[in-house]
């Protein structure tokens, strides 16, 4: 058998290098996880294969080979390739790059250029506005590459000229292949089948990350060291999960949880709460969402709910970890359980729509107060019927709302919960106020 491999791994770990940089993909076709992209008929590969890379932003984890990809797009097409890292680089960084384009554009033998910008959602306005004319008239073909949401992070005129192209967490098989080639390049001794399922857990979707792992974990067998479960624990450390409290990440997530919660999947809502708490959401906010939740999304039909989300809330603040979190893992499985109405949510929107196309009607006469001797002079509180004294606590023939609105329905019960029994009381009065009418 051939030592030259090991040779070469050993050479390269003396330098240091990170084996996630000695295992980068040398071809498109060695790039794992993202086929709805790169298989041979995919849109992006079509274009690739037929030697034109359009001006992209490639957004997706970290890990999943935006750079490599930008590179071999490059190598494949024959363009000059020129990376810039927008946590280090400015403007004098991009008017260089741009006269090399220039340059290698009009030179003897003329070559068109792919300017790589990682990170480039840390570029400012106008950083990235000096890209613009540049990409317009084709001195550059621009590829960014960014963990943010686009539409937020790119200016709208930048964007407007690139194509977005998502990559993918890689999946489990994807994340066990490259362990397969990291065995490969580290040699034995071959890491055992629990400690691969468990860099695979770890990784998160993160190649970089899992590429990391194992090199460590091959480090620590070929040193001697046991391969037991505890050992393990030691070696990897502890999964930090991938999760930003501002960007998308973080509002995916909670967006999941609150559309389990309308849904009425009680086990969807216990894991994207163990999620968040997991990767380090703050409880207090979760709290908050569910309290929000509780009023938008169940409203009346089940009126306890404001209550559970509040004490759920509170009991946290008492408690704090790990038994407040199962005080909020209460009030997940409750709202998700509980019967659902938005007719108060929808009820008020429509009202604050009618205050915005209308603005400040008067107050009827009848109900405005009248604390004064010229109030009552003016007519304020006259005719007023006090409820209490009709039959049912109901003046069924006073009118509440300003005359330009009467008739206005701005609260419509459903059938759930106890806003079914709501709505029968409010069809009855609704009903002999209309006949009194």
């Amino acid at each position: 058998m051939s030592t030259e491999p090991a040779k070469t791994a050993a050479t390269a770990a003396a330098l240091n290098q990170p084996l996630a940089e000695r295992m980068r993909p040398a071809s498109l076709d060695e790039i794992l996880g993202q086929d709805h992209l790169l298989a041979t008929a995919a849109p992006l590969r079509t274009l690739l294969a037929a030697g034109q890379v359009p001006s992209m932003i490639l957004w997706g984890p970290p890990g999943t080979g935006k750079t490599t990809l930008a590179r071999l797009a490059a190598a494949d097409t024959g363009a000059r390739f020129e990376a810039i890292s927008a946590v280090l680089g400015g403007v004098k960084d991009l008017r260089e790059a741009v006269a090399r384009a220039q340059a290698a554009r009009t030179g003897l033998l003329p070559q068109a250029s792919v300017l790589f910008i990682d990170e480039i959602h840390r570029f400012n306005k106008a950083q990235q506005d000096a890209l613009l004319p540049h990409v317009e008239d084709g001195t550059i073909t621009l590829i960014g590459a960014t963990t943010e949401n686009p539409s937020f992070a790119v200016n709208g005129a930048l964007l407007s000229r690139m194509r977005v192209y998502v990559l993918k967490s890689l999946d489990v098989e994807a994340l066990n292949a490259l362990i397969e080639r990291a065995q490969r390049e580290l040699g034995p001794p071959a890491l055992p089948q629990d400690w691969r399922q468990h860099i695979c857990a770890m990784a998160d979707g993160d190649g970089r990350r899992a590429l990391t792992l194992a090199e460590t974990a091959a480090s620590f067998l070929a040193a001697g060291g046991e391969s037991s479960a505890a050992a393990l624990e030691r070696v990897t450390g502890q999964a930090l999960r991938r999760f930003d409290k501002q960007g998308d990440y973080f509002y995916d997530q909670i967006s999941a949880l609150h559309k389990s919660v309308r849904g009425s999947d009680p086990d969807a809502a216990l894991y994207w709460l163990a999620r968040m708490l997991d990767a380090g959401a703050d409880p207090a906010y979760l709290g908050r969402r569910m309290v929000r939740m509780a009023v938008e999304d169940l409203g009346l039909a089940d009126p306890r709910a404001l209550q559970v989300a509040l004490d759920g809330w509170r009991a946290y603040q008492q408690l704090g970890p790990p038994e407040g979190e199962l005080a909020l893992a209460q009030v997940a499985a409750y709202l998700a359980s509980a019967p659902k109405s938005n007719a108060v949510y929808a009820g008020f929107s429509a009202a604050q729509q009618a205050v915005t196309e209308r603005g400040h009607l008067e107050v009827p006469v009848h109900l405005r107060n009248a604390p004064t001797a010229l109030a009552r002079e003016l007519g304020h509180g006259k005719d007023y019927q006090y409820d209490h004294d009709f039959p049912g606590h109901k003046a069924s023939a006073q009118r509440y709302l300003p005359d330009e609105l009467l008739g206005s329905v701005f609260y419509k019960p459903t059938e759930q919960g106890l806003e079914a029994r709501i709505a029968e009381r409010l069809a009855r009065l609704r009903s002999a106020a209309g006949e009194d009418a």
